[in-house]
């Protein structure tokens, strides 16, 4: 009976693993808060037309990056996804290795488009956008986290 479950429970996470890492963090965002990550970077800064052009450019700018960055976060969640059953120490070490260099590499973007913000808008503005998509960031990797097992989760339910 264990082994049924377990097998159920393991085509179950899967699937809904699989669903969860095809997207993309803007489809995540969007079934989260019903509209497009641009939408609520809209409303939420509320940048005065006159800086809008400037800001809106390094927005957009950042955004290419992010997503160069989110599309390589899929693929550290999809090469787990597909080994989590039966991981090794090298195979674990290099999925945390590249979801640890990914993690930086997020905070280095910050960094960097930060600098270009805070001459574009100022400090202030510069700091809410930081907020703002580190929020964004958050909620995505909590979506993210909910569908996948833990390491060392199929071990325990063997038990």
């Amino acid at each position: 009976m264990k082994k049924v479950f377990l097998l159920l429970l393991v085509a179950l996470t899967t699937g809904v693993f699989a669903q969860s890492t095809s997207k993309e963090d803007l489809d995540v965002i969007q079934g989260i808060y019903g509209k497009s990550k641009k939408e609520l970077a809209v409303a939420y800064m509320a940048i005065p037309e006159a800086q809008g052009a400037g800001f809106w450019a390094i927005y957009d700018a950042f955004e290419v990056e992010r997503k160069a960055l989110g599309q390589a976060k899929v693929a550290v969640i999809e090469d787990y996804a597909a080994n989590y059953a039966n991981l090794t120490d090298a195979s674990a070490d290099k999925i945390a290795k590249a979801a640890l260099k990914n993690n930086m590499d997020y905070q280095k973007l910050f960094g960097k488009y930060y600098d270009k913000y805070k001459k574009a808008v100022g400090a202030v503005t510069a700091a809410k956008i930081i907020q703002f998509e580190n929020y964004m960031q958050t909620a995505v990797q909590s979506e993210i986290q909910d569908a996948i097992p833990f390491v060392g989760e199929m071990e325990a339910l063997k038990k």
